[in-house]
């Protein structure tokens, strides 16, 4: 089920479409009554009028006078009649009225043409007798949709209920076969959607309002497509969702890096997903983001490789070196057997040849960066006391005032240089600092993963944008507190 959120998203619908129905119903009303306010006189089973067995102009004249006289529809109304030829004038406050003044005259008997000169005026009254008579007119067609509308309300709620229900008992049938919550919602809301359409369509068909709705759905399907360009970030999210929630690239609780940000998989919603940073911070992704590009999961795999870089002097063995290096690598308990140990000749550098050690580790247990530091450590140790040099990258040095030269009698009586100072001895009590042989040392904070650490300090809450989690579960074979690069 989907957050409040969505919730309130489906009450607007429902709303919305009530009022679309309600409307509908109430637009026709007005469009009838409209209809027969300005319906005017039928004219076309008028017959032709007799004046008498011979007709003459006067007659013609005084004939077509008495009848629009008797009508009360035309002011300052004169009617000439010229060898069968009928001259109007005058007003009238209706274009219809005008047009049947001049039909009437062209079917009098013995008119040969008519010449219609009826202006159209408005009448302007301040009196509301028109608007009562309309509002009166409204109310007596509304009355006859009365029983249609209780019928829209009466259904519209049935089929929106039965829909839900249909839902329900799809995503009930579908949990043991569709694994993605979002696939099964989705496909559970496809079928359910013929049940509400069915009775959308059952209000339509009893009032008569079939041919509106094909309409209606030709025009959403047009403005679906100007919908979708507008949105279409939107909708680019959803189906990026979709397709994520078929392929499952992580799961809740991976570790992975997307778009050169590091973190812990937390949720996923239809719009992004949610990391938690090594630094404790809510990133949030767009799906489409995270669909268009390179994604690394570092929780796939238990077994992870990294590496460490070493220079030693040219003037020192490059095997012996090797050597200690790789033993020192497979006497460290957190580095993985198989896979074995590699340490390779890098690059010949300015002042020393560049060698690199390639290991395994437990990623699921092992934090990457704690077992680099405490390699490089070891390896440090081992060289130093084997006599192999590690000097920096070559750099010149200028004495402005020049180098004093002392010989070895002068420094061995010498008292030590002013502001040199001398090692401190350890003092009873003191923390001794563990062997640099140590596999790992209390400021490393041991080897370790610290994923539950940095959960346990921004607690379990997650943002509001997280509520709906569309994920499949926990991740049964843990993640990495860290990529194992860093």
């Amino acid at each position: 089920m989907l957050g409040s959120d969505s919730h309130s998203w489906r009450k607007a619908m429902r709303g919305i479409l009530y009022v679309l129905i309600l409307g509908t119903l109430l637009g026709n009303v007005v469009l009838d009554s409209s209809a027969r306010a300005q319906e005017a006189p039928n004219v076309e089973g008028t017959q032709t009028i007799a004046v008498s067995e011979r007709t003459e102009d006067a007659d013609i004249e005084r004939r077509l006078t008495g009848i629009l006289a008797s009508a009360g529809w035309y002011r300052s109304l004169a009617v000439e009649v010229k060898e069968g030829i009928v001259y109007l004038d005058g007003a009238t406050a209706s274009g219809n009225h005008r047009d049947w003044a001049g039909s009437l005259a062209a079917k009098t008997e013995g008119v040969v043409a008519v010449v219609n000169r009826i202006e159209v005026q408005p009448e302007f009254t301040l009196s509301l007798t028109p608007v009562i008579d309309e509002l009166g007119r409204f109310g007596r067609e509304a009355l006859t949709y009365v029983p249609l509308a209780l019928l829209a309300l009466l259904v519209l709620p049935l089929a929106w209920l039965l829909a839900r229900l249909v839902s329900a008992l799809a995503r009930r049938l579908l949990r043991k076969r569709v694994a993605s919550p979002f696939l099964r919602q989705v496909l559970a809301r496809a079928i359910a959607l013929p049940v509400l359409l069915l009775g959308i369509y059952l209000i339509l068909q009893v009032a008569g309002l079939t041919g509106l709705a094909f309409s209606v759905v030709g025009g959403a399907g047009m403005i679906g497509i100007v919908v979708s360009f507008a949105f279409r970030d939107i909708a680019e999210n959803f189906l990026a969702t979709l397709i994520m929630s078929i392929r499952q690239p992580f799961r809740r609780g991976d570790w992975i890096t997307v778009a050169e940000h590091s973190g812990i998989v937390q949720s996923m919603n239809a719009r992004s997903t949610v990391l938690l940073s090594a630094e404790g911070n809510h990133i949030q992704i767009p799906n489409a983001t995270i669909f268009k590009t390179i994604v690394i999961n570092y929780s796939t795999s238990p077994g992870l490789r990294t590496s460490v870089d070493i220079g030693i002097g040219y003037d020192d063995s490059v095997t012996h070196a090797q050597t200690l290096i790789h033993q020192v690598l497979t006497a460290h308990e957190a580095i993985i057997a198989h896979p074995e140990p590699m340490v390779l000749v890098d690059a010949l550098g300015a002042s020393t040849v560049n060698l690199k050690a390639y290991f395994w580790f437990d990623g699921q247990t092992i934090a990457g960066v704690k077992l680099r530091s405490a390699v490089l450590r070891q390896i440090k140790n081992t060289l130093t006391e084997a006599g192999i040099s590690m000097p920096d990258e070559a750099r010149e040095i200028i004495f402005p005032q020049g180098v004093p030269v002392v010989s070895p009698s002068d420094v061995s009586a010498a008292e030590p240089p002013q502001g040199v100072a001398t090692p401190p001895t350890p003092a009873q009590g003191d923390v001794v600092p563990a062997s640099d042989s140590a596999d790992a040392t209390s400021a490393e904070g041991g080897l370790e993963t610290e994923r539950r650490a940095i959960e346990q300090s921004i607690g379990t809450t997650t943002p509001p944008e997280g509520r709906t989690d569309l994920l499949g579960g926990n991740n049964s074979t843990g993640s990495h507190d860290e990529p194992p690069h860093q």
